[in-house]
């Protein structure tokens, strides 16, 4: 056998698979389920905890940071889990790769060591560090007769190693780019209105994770708004758009769960796709120009549309921060009216809307839009 054959075998045996897929569709959808445990869950306590006068989500805990003396730090509920964002991230995507236990529980500390180091950019900085070393700890795993020792020091080594070379400089080019499009808006909102809805609501239609690029890039203001508005167009849209074909399963299903939902029914007809990507064209700059929506919470919020309602309740979150720290006085009507209407009316009579002729020219036919629910 060559040398070749016998390198294929042995990563084979070690499940260690270079695919695009396993990549950047499994590995960044779990990252996207690790940001929303940690990150997002916390932002939410504390939002539930301050205005909703949740005691026992305002209750602070002390926590001592460093050996010795350390440093005192209070913290919510909802501080600690955003606290653990790098860690819950590492550890979903060493779980995509199908990652040994020993590996698994070593990327904790790779996770927090690279989410610090990249800074604003820590999430893009997590994705590609915790690839590598939970491909490298599952290299060696299960080789030694001291695995309990090797596979551990080689996983955090190697993670912490990378990290201290790469995380600084990713996740400065990731804020850079996010800056960037942030920046774009702002001066273009018509047309970066358009661009970041469609293109962020196909990512979240696609099987990658939008939430996922959002935090990355750290979309927020603006930008995070037309961001919200092309995912809300994607899932309201198609939940609508399908209701004669999934009824109330399919609209909750897809209204509050995920359009990934309709992907195969895409890959067999394209067409179905047109609605709610023209609805997402429109309520982006409508977001951007007339309402003024900014996205102003976390970020990943951004990529969630509709999903648990935590689009919509990202932006709330954001008026509540910028209140609080004087960036804005009250929340008008007009706020309401522009949330409701991107979010959720607008997807949906435009979706509809766009749908009938597309079903009158048989570019839609009956059962296209069927899901096995």
């Amino acid at each position: 056998m060559s040398v070749w054959k016998r390198i294929a075998a042995f990563f084979k045996r070690k499940d260690v698979v270079f695919s695009g897929k396993r990549y950047f569709i499994d590995a960044m959808s779990a990252m996207a389920q690790g940001l929303f445990c940690t990150l997002l869950v916390g932002t939410i306590l504390n939002t539930l905890g301050t205005y909703c006068g949740l005691g026992f989500l305002q209750h602070l805990f002390t926590v001592k940071l460093g050996h010795g003396a350390g440093v005192m730090v209070q913290f919510t509920i909802g501080d600690l889990c955003s606290a653990m964002v790098g860690p819950g991230m590492a550890v979903a995507i060493g779980r995509a790769l199908n990652a040994p236990p020993l590996v698994l529980f070593s990327l904790i500390p790779v996770g927090f060591a690279t989410n610090a180091l990249g800074g604003a950019g820590g999430p893009l900085a997590v994705f590609f560090v915790a690839i590598v070393a939970a491909e490298l700890g599952k290299i060696v795993s299960k080789e030694t007769k001291i695995d309990i020792l090797v596979t551990p020091i080689v996983t955090v080594l190697s993670g912490v190693g990378i990290s201290a070379l790469i995380a600084a400089p990713i996740g400065a080019a990731a804020n850079a780019v996010g800056t960037f499009i942030m920046w774009a808006t702002e001066q273009h909102p018509f047309i970066m209105g358009v661009l970041v809805s469609v293109v962020i609501g196909i990512a979240l239609t696609l099987p990658i994770s939008s939430a996922a690029i959002c935090a990355a890039f750290g979309l927020t203001g603006l930008a995070g708004g037309a961001a919200v508005a092309g995912c809300c167009a994607q899932m309201v849209g198609f939940a609508v758009m399908s209701y004669r074909e999934n009824k109330v399963g399919g609209l909750v299903a897809q209204g509050l769960g995920t359009s990934m939902l309709q992907m195969g029914n895409i890959v067999r007809n394209p067409r179905i796709w047109i609605a709610p990507t023209v609805a997402s064209a429109i309520t982006g700059p409508l977001a951007t120009c007339l309402f003024k929506l900014e996205m102003n919470g976390a970020a990943v919020s951004s990529g969630m549309g509709t999903c648990g309602l935590v689009g919509p309740i990202g932006v709330i979150t954001g008026w509540m921060n910028d209140m609080a720290s004087g960036a804005k006085a009250t929340v008008i009507a007009m706020d309401w009216i522009g949330l409701v209407l991107i979010a959720i009316v607008l997807p949906a009579v435009l979706t509809w809307l766009l749908s009938l002729p597309l079903r009158k020219i048989g570019w839609i036919k009956q059962n296209d839009l069927k899901l096995d629910l």
